[in-house]
């Protein structure tokens, strides 16, 4: 075994990426000593929760009603080996996904083709965020309207700015454990909440049987609702985008520079396996999160909006999804649900602003704007886009202003994303990963099952948007 050592304060010791000797830790075993190593997981979750969950699977259940339960349940535990091999390769390099996504050739100048689809699925994003801070800012519009209607111009792009300022000014630090902490506080809050009341719709007169969940269960995709399926499947659980940013984040924990730098020693590679080991829990309990977090969400838009018709539609989006709760709990329960709103919206919103900054930085320096090793400039860049990022996003909504299209495309092109995701980290795990720390004989399996599906997926889902698929 290795040996503790003792870190003395200095800049780069404590820079988590760049991995010296003498940042090295012995990992902890088993789920108690490892509980407060976790943490990236719940960043991960809070970027999953609120537009996934609240928009795209609820919208999915108004349309579908039950029949594509087992779709959601697939889309949140397919994903998972893929990020978890991704943040494999990130914990034996020190290195985030950005940095291998350009190591998968063909290169084009110093940009490899990965990074350009990426630059690609980032303006897809600016849609997908604009709805984010759209979404937040009418629910604050509908508590307390500013100049009128609360779903009019001037009330929604008033609480816009304010959303956008608040962000800002919450995330200027860039502080992991700020954000780590945030992201605790608004998932806990939204997700115990909505879990609970789908849990009590049996007893309420939306009441859901195991019929409806057997019907759920049955493999069945019904045509008219393939598009909105192929969205889901995008966005919810573990997107694209967010096994790219979880991998910044298990650098920022701590992960990688506890490893430590590769020295091709048995105890390195001891070191590695145990906290290999910690980032499986980790990916465990964000999967926990949101997989009961989406079928919370799911079966409140199949039990109670299905029946009734409803479907979120453009600015009305909050008040068609507030009937989840009125429609159950009576009147009252409008406050609660926009709190609530506010909570899942706004901790996507929360996580994504940090994660995206991160992303956006370290593709300005494999374009060479600058140089990744130097911590300063990079801390720098990490504010500019915390700042820049939430005001572009709220000028794209306010000139679009219909939420769930905007979500529904940046999850069609996460889900096209996800191909060259595949093709990244089947590349790294060949090139740079020693085959000792590889998953044992059950996760193997499970990542090529992961990879198939996504690849069968994103197939279908890149024919579609080129217009190669038959129009049903």
């Amino acid at each position: 075994m290795s040996q503790n050592v003792n870190h003395t304060n200095t800049a780069v010791e404590q820079d988590p990426y760049h991995l010296t000797s003498d940042g090295i830790k012995d990992p902890p075993k088993g789920w108690g000593p490892s509980f407060r190593y976790l943490g990236p997981g719940l960043i991960l979750s809070a970027g999953i929760v609120g537009s996934g969950e609240l928009i795209a699977t609820t919208t999915l259940g108004a349309q579908a009603g039950f029949v594509l339960l087992w779709l959601v349940i697939f889309s949140t535990f397919v994903k998972v080996a893929v990020q978890v091999e991704l943040a494999r390769w990130t914990l034996v390099t020190g290195q985030p996904a950005l940095e291998g996504f350009n190591k998968v050739p063909p290169k084009f100048g110093r940009v490899g083709w990965i990074n350009m689809l990426w630059v690609v699925l980032m303006l897809a994003k600016y849609l997908q965020l604009g709805g984010i801070v759209g979404g937040t800012a009418i629910a604050f519009s509908i508590m307390m309207p500013i100049g009128g209607d609360p779903l009019g111009f001037t009330s929604t792009a008033i609480w816009v700015g304010i959303v956008v300022a608040a962000t800002i000014l919450l995330l200027y630090s860039s502080q992991y454990n700020r954000i780590e902490r945030g992201a605790f506080v608004s998932v806990v809050i939204f997700s115990f909440v909505t879990i609970l009341i789908a849990l009590g719709l049996p007893f309420t007169p939306f009441a859901y049987d195991m019929n409806d969940i057997a019907s759920g269960l049955s493999l069945s995709l019904p045509l008219g609702v393939i598009g909105a399926a192929i969205a889901m499947f995008g966005i919810t659980g573990v997107g694209a985008d967010e096994m790219t940013y979880y991998t910044y984040w298990c650098l920022e924990k701590g992960y990688g520079r506890w490893v430590g730098p590769n020295d091709g020693t048995e105890a390195w590679k001891e070191r590695a396996r145990g906290w290999i080991k910690v980032m499986y829990k980790d990916a465990f309990l964000s999967w926990i999160i949101y997989t009961f977090a989406t079928l919370a969400f799911f079966i409140m838009g199949a039990a109670v909006l299905n029946p009734q018709g409803l479907v979120p539609q453009g600015n009305e989006m909050i008040t068609t999804l507030s009937r989840m709760y009125t429609d159950i709990l009576g009147g009252w329960a409008s406050f609660v649900f926009l709190l609530g709103a506010i909570a899942a919206l706004g901790s996507t919103l929360w996580a994504t602003t940090a994660s995206f900054a991160r992303m956006y930085t370290n593709f300005l320096s494999i374009i060479g704007i600058f140089n990744w090793s130097d911590a300063a400039a990079r801390m720098r860049w990490f504010k500019i886009f915390t700042v820049v990022n939430p005001i572009l996003w709220g000028i794209v909504y306010l000139f679009i202003q219909s939420p769930v299209i905007m979500v529904q495309i940046g999850g069609v092109m996460t889900g096209i994303f996800l191909l060259a995701v595949v093709a990244a980290v089947w590349h790294l795990r060949k090139t740079e990963v020693d085959p000792e720390l590889y998953g044992g004989s059950w996760f193997n399996a499970l990542l090529i099952v992961s990879s198939i599906s996504i690849v069968l997926l994103g197939v279908y889902t890149l024919l579609n948007v080129l217009g190669l698929m038959p129009k049903f």
